[in-house]
């Protein structure tokens, strides 16, 4: 079957790059010659280590013995496993060595105000001077672990600048999560610092705090200090906080940053936890340096002085990634507020009006702009180069709207990773065509495979997806995790030696890669697996879906029962007809076994906080458990949604 491209780099655009700027590098430098980006990427996995060794050498990111071993594997997995022992950095420093006057370091807008605010380097390096002096000056020092619930805002970048600087370790939820849900996170890593603020504002409503805040100091013993952003009434030494605005009275001078083994903790992110207590995945400093770096330099291109977007909250991995373009002199765009209020374009408004260069989004929100027929004119986004999407799989459709409704030289970027990296493991390259449906490439230095149910590596199918060799950026350990028996239960009991990801993914003979969503939620019909991802492209087809969940439920006798949940958009009514032509265009696009057994209108589809489809804990549901013991209904974004699989029986 011939490849679908929407898009290709041009040769000039290729040779501008930062990947062809480290190919022609290797070659002069080192006597390695690449003709393309496989023959690259093979060698990089080929040697792990060289590849590393030789991309700090490239990047200038620090010196390191050439005698001296770049990896050390201590164990049957990669547990454990040590990156470039004896280099000692810090990211916030590494961030700070772009400081310019050229560029904004920060362009900030918010929902509630239309003016947008620009943050110099020099504003920047002097808010975080003052708040790691007063942390020193109230007993902070490395180690220690600082918390935030403050939303998308500036006040949390330079937070996170200054907790690192002096070698503390970050930690943050966003303010939207329950208060129960924040405690099981925050608890877990004892907290001495907590940031927040007395109010928020989301999709036009104004949220008060000050209960949150309350909450959080009296349920979490360790915090000692907590600061302030106040945009109440409050006096907040009365409540015995501190206030944020009076800390950026203090001169804070020098910043002195704290240097830093490879892999001391940066920060700690954490698991959804819909199945038990929420796992404290805790990152080291270099290596998510390294990691981060490449990745927006060899694969996203970007280059310094552009602006870097990705709309997050505080509690999505994505705000920390996004926090790295700073590491390559880039601007980084923070948004705070809902992505569709006042309107369904508000994001891609917010694009045009400040000429933002890379825009990335959850693949929900592009497949909402397609269904809401969403169209731009040729010349509406002169500066914008990328589109990103993640958080589950693109739709077909949805590539194919991007190209002939916002830009149609434009370079979309569909990537995959997740919390327990930091990063991804597949995503882009400058040098290959961008297929409708496909994600590029397998990352530099990720050893990624599709396996059978025999562990054999396959091409043009289904398989489990697994990582072979480690990554600088694997979580160092899980916070509290004796023995490491979470973090080794989590990726290695599945296959020896084989960090097992969770994800159900096709590679092609092209090296491009398609996931079919998560391999736990798997459907299985009669011995055939099917990736549920296969069936919600579909249902993303129809207008008069507005979102779908599938399972495949094993009954005691042997059979399966595959149920479809759709919640439908405004006034549509699940008639008998589009019963019928949902499973009509199943059977034809994908296959008879693809077809579900029955399929039911619900009011809503339930997510994590982090904006996952809860397939699993719905399955459990089903076959009779409680949504509560599915589930921390904290950790869930709507708990009614959840609660509502209660009343089916089958």
């Amino acid at each position: 079957m011939t490849a679908d491209i929407l898009w290709e780099a041009s040769e000039q655009e290729k040779q501008s790059s930062h990947l062809y700027a480290f190919i022609q590098w290797l070659q002069m430098k080192k006597g390695l010659s690449f003709s393309d980006y496989p023959s690259l990427f093979q060698w990089s996995i080929d040697d792990v280590a060289l590849f590393w060794r030789y991309f700090v050498e490239f990047a200038n990111l620090f010196s390191f013995p050439e005698g001296k071993p770049v990896l050390s594997l201590t164990g049957d997995d990669f547990i454990g496993a040590k990156w470039f022992e004896g280099v000692s950095l810090n990211y916030a420093e590494a961030i700070f060595k772009n400081e310019n006057n050229q560029f904004p370091a920060i362009v900030f807008a918010e929902e509630s105000h239309n003016q947008v605010v620009e943050i110099s380097w020099h504003q920047m390096y002097q808010q975080v001077a003052s708040l790691a002096a007063w942390m020193k000056t109230h007993g902070l020092q490395k180690g220690d672990r600082v918390v935030s619930v403050l939303p998308n805002i500036p006040e949390n970048v330079v937070a996170f600048l200054a907790t690192q600087s002096i070698g503390a370790v970050w930690s943050s939820c966003s303010p939207d999560f329950g208060n129960d849900a924040i405690v099981q996170r925050f608890a877990q890593i004892e907290p001495v610092l907590l940031f927040a603020t007395n109010r928020t504002v989301y999709n036009g409503k104004s949220f008060d705090k000050a209960e949150q805040i309350e909450h959080l100091c009296n349920a979490i013993s360790s915090i000692k200090h907590t600061v302030i952003l106040n945009k109440g009434e409050q006096e907040l030494s009365a409540l015995g906080y501190h206030d944020w605005n009076d800390i950026m009275q203090v001169d804070g001078g020098k910043i002195i940053f704290e240097q830093l083994a490879f892999d001391h903790p940066l920060w700690v992110l954490y698991s959804s936890g819909t199945t038990g207590m929420p796992k404290a995945i805790t990152h080291g400093v270099g290596g998510n340096l390294i990691e981060h770096i490449k990745v927006m330099l060899l694969h996203w291109d970007v280059k310094r002085g552009e602006r870097f977007f990705w709309y997050s909250t505080t509690g999505w991995m994505m705000w920390n990634f996004s926090i790295s373009s700073l590491l390559v002199g880039a601007t980084l765009v923070i948004y705070d507020g809902a992505p569709s209020y006042p309107n369904t374009d508000r994001i891609w408004t917010l694009a045009a009006e400040i000429n933002i260069h890379h825009v990335g989004v959850g693949a929900a929100y592009l497949i909402h702009c397609q269904k809401s027929g969403l169209h731009y004119n040729a010349n509406h986004f002169p500066s914008l180069k990328t589109i990103g999407s993640t958080g589950s799989p693109l739709t077909a459709d949805a590539f194919t709207w991007v190209y002939e409704h916002v830009k149609s030289d434009v370079w979309l970027i569909s990537l995959s990773g997740g919390t327990d990296v930091c990063s991804g493991f597949v995503g882009c390259s400058i040098m290959l065509p961008v297929v409708k449906g496909e994600i590029q490439c397998r990352l530099l230095g990720c050893d990624l495979d599709a396996i059978d149910d025999e562990g054999r590596s396959i091409q043009d199918e289904l398989g489990e997806m697994v990582i072979k060799q480690p990554m600088p950026s694997m979580p160092i350990y899980f916070w509290n995790d004796e023995g490491n028996k979470k973090y080794r239960a989590s990726y290695f009991q599945k296959y020896q030696g084989l960090w097992w990801h969770g994800d159900f993914i096709t590679l092609t003979k092209r090296g491009s890669v398609i996931i079919s969503g998560r391999s736990d939620a798997t459907l299985n019909r009669d011995g055939v697996r099917i990736g549920t991802a296969e069936i919600y492209r579909v249902l993303d087809s129809f207008s008069f879906v507005a979102d779908s969940l599938v399972v495949c439920i094993e009954k005691t006798d042997g059979s399966f029962f595959m149920p479809l949940f759709v919640k439908l958009e405004n006034g549509s009514i699940l008639t008998d007809e589009l019963q019928k032509e949902i499973k009509l265009k199943l059977r034809k696009d994908c296959s008879p076994r693809h077809v579900p057994d029955a399929i039911y209108a619900v009011s809503d589809i339930p997510y994590t906080i982090s904006g996952k489809k809860m397939e699993i804990p719905v399955k459990r549901i089903l076959l009779g458990t409680a949504a509560s013991k599915t589930s921390s209904l904290d950790s869930v974004k709507n708990p009614s949604a959840l609660l509502a699989f209660e009343e089916f029986v089958f």
